[in-house]
């Protein structure tokens, strides 16, 4: 925590306590995270008298697309540090995360390591900090999808063990919490930071031409992203996915931004020819963060296996198919545009039928998920650091 000093010199008064500026040390790693922490940032940098802000970048997405285009978006500063993390299994990146990450925190001695979202660097950050007694934040804390064969999933609960600090973004988080049996006054409830970004940038999305480039009417499209190993690493599903967009993209246009895991394991299945048969589906590289958002909120619908996009689409109010069997994001749901249909072809198709039969729902939009989230999470540093 931040150390009291007692200066004594000459021409200062003796006995009185100097609060030193406390540093707070947030971390990056893949394109989710970048859009959890440049609010966070944002509003550090409001205070600068009584924190400074150091940006630690591990380099797990390496890739511009997956990585600079995000700092560019949001406004990023350049990271202090830049670990490269890059690719590999999970103990790989695990490894190289902890190494590399233990030489920043022997050069700074932060006050508050804050790290976000579910991705390998994130428990080996709080893991590195645990050991040397530093307090961490956890920002999208408590979520839960039940299925522990997922590797975010083993992230999210050890690294909710590890922090201090419990950042959540809806009240099934802070159940979650509880039923696990964690103190009440490590909990805190703060809304969903990502909104944050979503609604600062809301005005410069809706102005980017990304539609007329790619030739798409507003209201007469699908989006649809894929990059979850499960769905992307096994031939079969993978290929029954496909076939599903195949008979969706006859109905109604595609745009697939497709994930560079995705493009490699397409071409490794042989999968290329079915998207080349497919003549209303529209292939692009990783979307910046921007042109993200103007497609998901110009979208008839989206159809996906991404954590962020779930929540993206219940702010705007737009229809959302997701491609897995549970989801740690209950609420889109519950409150949201979100629909959980699984990965088998024939319900994805039926899914997308009603879906498109079906007028937009008004958009209804979680406790707490104001676009303030950023600023709540700075108030409770301001008042525990």
């Amino acid at each position: 925590m931040g150390r009291w000093e007692i200066e004594d010199g000459e021409g200062i008064t003796g006995g009185i306590a100097i609060s030193r500026v406390k540093k707070i040390l947030l971390v990056v790693s893949a394109r989710p995270n970048f859009m959890k922490i440049a609010p966070v940032l944002e509003q550090l940098n409001k205070v600068k008298d009584d924190f400074r802000s150091i940006l630690v970048h591990t380099g797990q997405h390496y890739d511009a697309l997956m990585s600079d285009v995000f700092f560019d978006d949001l406004g990023l500063p350049g990271p202090d540090y830049h670990l490269g993390v890059g690719s590999g299994s999970h103990p790989a990146r695990m490894a190289r995360t902890l190494v590399a990450f233990e030489e920043v925190l022997a050069k700074e001695h932060p006050d508050l390591v804050v790290v976000a979202g579910d991705v390998d660097p994130t428990l080996a950050c709080a893991l590195n900090a645990s050991w040397l007694h530093l307090p961490v934040a956890h920002i999208e804390a408590g979520l839960r999808s039940r299925d522990r064969r997922m590797p975010e999933e083993i992230t999210r609960i050890l690294t909710d063990a590890l922090s201090r600090f419990l950042f959540t973004p809806s009240a099934d988080a802070d159940e979650n919490l509880a039923a696990e049996g964690v103190s009440p006054d490590r909990i805190f409830r703060v809304g969903n930071v990502m909104i944050d970004s979503l609604r600062r940038l809301e005005p410069v999305a809706d102005a980017s031409d990304i539609l007329d480039r790619l030739g798409l009417e507003a209201g007469s499209y699908g989006l649809v992203t894929l990059h979850r190993p499960s769905n992307v690493d096994d031939p079969a599903v993978l290929a029954g996915i496909l076939g599903a967009l195949s008979q969706i993209q006859a109905r109604l246009p595609l745009v697939f931004a497709q994930h560079p895991r995705t493009r490699k394991q397409i071409e490794a299945f042989h999968l290329s020819d079915t998207l080349d048969a497919m003549q209303n589906l529209v292939v692009t590289a990783p979307l910046g963060y921007i042109e993200m958002l103007k497609i998901q909120k110009r979208a008839r619908l989206v159809l996906t296996d991404s954590g962020g996009l779930q929540e993206e689409t219940t702010a705007f109010g737009v229809p959302c198919l997701t491609l897995r069997e549970n989801t740690e994001r209950p609420v889109t749901i519950e409150e949201g545009t979100n629909r959980l249909v699984g990965v088998d072809p024939n319900a994805i198709v039926q899914a997308a039928d009603a879906a498109l039969a079906e007028p937009c729902a008004e958009a209804t939009v979680p406790d707490l998920w104001d676009g303030r989230a950023a600023e709540r999470i700075v108030e409770v540093i301001r008042k525990h650091i």
